[in-house]
């Protein structure tokens, strides 16, 4: 009985950790046939659809509306997250309607976010004029940071790499 108790234990754990982190309610209401590329050329006729994308966090910006991530695109693999950073469709920004702090939404980290296309906005963007794609974000996930982790003094752990003595 035992073996059993724990066999389910370790299939429900399994579970659990290989699931999307949007949830299944909005995923379904997703439009599987618009791609990135179709709303970035024309944002206004896509109004009110909704889409899931994903990448790395450019800017966070806090306004009257609540708060705007700044989203360099990348595509979504497992569970929802930001594959190859050097592969990209364009940027997009996400509106949350509450505020976030940028400390945590900050520059470089990986994020998913669900929400309904509300239209376009033109910023700068070096010296150029940019039209963002515009999203209310309804779900948004905040990936770990990846890189580096100090384990004791003099040794660092590289994920998927080892461990390594810094000298």
């Amino acid at each position: 009985m035992g073996k059993y108790l724990f066999l389910v234990f370790l299939v429900a754990l399994i579970i659990t950790g290989c699931a999307h982190v949007i949830s299944e309610e909005m995923r379904r209401q997703v439009a599987p046939e618009l791609t990135f590329k179709d709303v970035t050329q024309e944002p206004i006729k896509h109004q009110g659809k909704i889409v899931l994308w994903g990448g790395v966090i450019v800017e966070c910006t806090n306004t009257q509306e609540g708060t705007q991530i700044e989203v360099f695109q990348t595509d979504l693999g497992f569970r929802g997250k930001p594959k190859d950073i050097d592969i990209s469709k364009g940027r997009f920004l996400a509106l949350h309607p509450e505020y976030l702090d940028c400390n945590i939404c900050r520059k470089g980290r990986k994020i998913t976010v669900i929400g309904e296309i509300i239209g376009q906005k033109t910023l700068p963007l070096n010296e150029i004029e940019y039209t963002y794609p515009l999203i209310s974000a309804t779900e948004i996930h905040l990936w770990e940071r990846e890189g580096v982790y100090q384990a004791e003094p003099g040794w660092r752990f590289y994920f998927g790499l080892g461990l390594y003595h810094n000298l």
